[in-house]
């Protein structure tokens, strides 16, 4: 039985992985979060990955608060670039495999249909480029890497857009939305449910993307959050980018193209409303 070990257990992503372990048990599971498994500490990493013989490690940590990304630019570097490589060498030690989680900050947004995995990258902000550097470092120190780029991701766990918009409609009587930034939300759920599918057949080594289907804009996202809870007394108007300045550039555009992981590992992805519908279901009750 394969050990596996997942990191940023206590995140959105990790909490999903955990849950889920439930009824994947063909693996014996170690989750660490900073307390249990500092992965800034490339001594500390290997010595973790030797004692408990880890054969995969599924990296869901990160430093994700992508405004303060840009005044803490030292601690992000270590989170999101060096430590992917730290755990990289430490599994590579073993010949085992791991899960590099991404995003879709790694693309400047500028184009106009879906990003596939080979398109030239060109991040645009502290976050997106310490996510590139960190994909580079685990795919340098072992190249049994499977790294995949998600976006907009939320889930019953932790703060994210969907509760932060539950929470304000019902707070106000007006909001305003950005609609000029498209992309595509990703239930955390449905991203953990892909991992476990690779992790079963077999880790297929390279850069993969992974959403929910469809596209939306944050205002549309808005809207279809308060219409499938219930909430009507908020009206959510629609805002450009310049009017609500953020510290880190946002993509305009970062619709992935999620063709190579339906076909290498056969999955079919759910529409992004009916997996927003079962996560506010899940809220709710």
């Amino acid at each position: 039985m394969k050990n596996v070990l997942v990191t940023g257990a206590n995140g959105q992503l990790g909490n999903e992985m955990r849950l889920q372990a439930e009824e994947n048990k063909a693996f014996n599971y170690f989750f660490t979060d900073v307390t249990e498994l500092d992965i800034c500490d490339e001594q500390a990493v290997m010595r973790y990955v030797t004692e408990h013989q880890i054969d995969v490690i599924v990296n869901c940590a990160a430093y994700t608060a992508v405004d303060k990304a840009e005044d803490n630019v030292e601690l992000c570097d270590r989170l999101n670039h060096l430590a992917p490589g730290y755990l990289a060498k430490a599994v590579q030690s073993r010949g085992g495999c791991l899960v590099q989680i991404s995003t879709d900050y790694v693309f400047d947004g500028t184009a106009h249909v879906p990003y596939g995995e080979e398109q030239s990258t060109s991040p645009n902000s502290v976050y997106g480029t310490t996510k590139l550097a960190g994909e580079q470092e685990a795919m340098k120190y072992c190249p049994d890497t499977m790294v995949i780029r998600t976006a907009w991701l939320y889930s019953t766990f932790g703060n994210n857009f969907v509760k932060t918009m539950l929470r304000l409609g019902r707070e106000k009587d007006t909001l305003g939305v950005i609609f000029d930034q498209i992309g595509t939300p990703t239930y955390a759920r449905d991203l953990a449910a892909v991992i476990y599918v690779a992790l079963n057949k077999g880790i297929v080594p390279g850069i993969y993307h992974f959403s929910n289907e469809g596209v939306c804009s944050w205002y549309d996202f808005t809207k279809m959050i308060h219409k499938l809870a219930g909430i009507g007394t908020c009206k959510v108007r629609p805002l450009h980018t310049e009017d609500y300045p953020t510290r880190a550039t946002r993509p305009h555009y970062s619709v992935l193209d999620k063709t190579k992981i339906k076909q290498v590992y056969e999955v079919e992805i759910p529409y992004w409303v009916d997996s927003l519908k079962d996560c506010i279901s899940r809220l709710e009750s």
